[in-house]
């Protein structure tokens, strides 16, 4: 029997150094990826008066924070004043007026105000939409033809998608499928 409990023993012995072995090699893997891990972006700073020049690189760094700068100021500008414009226009609520010309009156004005209130909701919304190319670095090329929009129309429209061939061609189509 003793011959038996010495060949059981050898072979406990092999399968601890395997496991050993084993252990030591995933972490190696764990400290490399680690180092990867540290490296950060810094965020770019501007000067307030930057402006974008066609001999920069287009859609470069600097490009990019001057559009999330000027398109977070924009998206701020925006709720601060939907926000006045739906306290102001709760404020009226308590003022009814027994004339039906004037009920009418008022009623009209309200509507207008909805409506420049939800057209304000979908710049916002488009806005946003802006940001989050601008976080996945496809900002200022067209949703389309992947071809650059040019830093003029992105001046004059922060938020635009298309190049102006591309909407110039969705315009068009909208022309003919209103027509019908």
């Amino acid at each position: 029997m003793p011959k038996i409990s010495k060949s059981s023993t050898k072979k406990t012995k092999t399968k601890t150094k395997k496991v050993g072995v084993a252990i030591k090699k995933p972490k190696k893997i764990i400290k490399k990826n680690s180092v990867k891990e540290k490296k950060a972006k810094e965020p770019i700073k501007i000067s307030k008066n930057y402006t974008p020049k066609d001999t920069e690189k287009y859609m470069c760094d600097k490009h990019l924070s001057f559009f999330k700068i000027k398109l977070t100021e924009w998206k701020k500008e925006l709720v601060r004043a939907n926000n006045e414009a739906l306290y102001h226009g709760s404020m009226d609520d308590n003022s009814v007026s027994a004339d039906v010309v004037d009920q009418a009156s008022s009623y009209t004005d309200k509507t207008v105000e909805m409506k420049a209130i939800n057209r304000q909701i979908k710049l916002i919304s488009k806005i946003d939409q802006a940001l989050l190319r601008i976080k996945n670095n496809t900002y200022g090329f067209c949703e389309e033809t992947a071809e650059p929009i040019g830093l003029k129309r992105l001046m004059a429209r922060p938020v635009a998608d298309l190049c102006i061939s591309a909407q110039e061609k969705h315009e068009k189509e909208e022309k003919v499928y209103a027509d019908d």
